[in-house]
C-alpha cells in the first residue's frame, strides 16, 4: 500500500515557477515509478511525466519538455515537480499516481494522491 499527498500548489503569474511535491508513505514506495497527472475543468486528466523507481529513467508529454523537469529523493520518499514558465493554460488540478510500471496510462497507476491546485494568471 502506498500513500500519495502532494503539495506546492497555489496561485502564480504567468512567466513564474512552482514546485510540486508528492510525499509518498509505504514501505514499497521505493519500487514504484511515479507520473505526474494533471486536471483542468471540462478536460480529460492527461500524464505530464513520470520517473522510474531509481530515478534513472524520465519522460515527459512532448508538449512540455524542456519547462518541466520531474526528480525524485528516495530518502525522503519525495517526487517533485518542477515547473518554469508557466502559462495561464497550465492551470489545473496537479496529481501524482504510483505504478508498477514506468508508463502514461492512467489506468496503469494503482495509488493517487487528492491532487494540489495550479493557478496562473495572465
Amino acid at each position: 500500500q502506498v500513500q500519495l499527498v502532494e503539495s506546492g500548489g497555489g496561485l502564480v503569474q504567468a512567466g513564474g515557477s512552482l514546485r510540486l511535491s508528492c510525499a509518498a508513505s509505504g514501505r514499497s514506495f521505493r519500487t514504484y515509478s511515479v507520473g505526474w497527472f494533471r486536471q483542468a475543468p471540462g478536460k480529460e486528466r492527461e500524464f505530464v511525466g513520470a520517473v522510474s523507481w531509481s530515478g534513472s529513467s524520465l519522460n515527459y508529454a512532448d508538449s512540455l519538455k524542456g519547462r518541466f523537469t520531474i526528480s525524485r529523493d528516495n530518502a525522503k520518499s519525495t517526487v517533485y515537480l518542477q515547473m518554469n514558465s508557466l502559462k495561464p493554460e497550465d492551470t489545473a488540478v496537479y496529481y501524482c499516481a504510483a505504478s508498477r510500471l514506468m508508463t502514461g496510462r492512467r489506468y496503469e497507476y494503482d495509488y493517487w494522491g487528492q491532487g494540489t491546485q495550479v493557478t496562473v494568471s495572465s
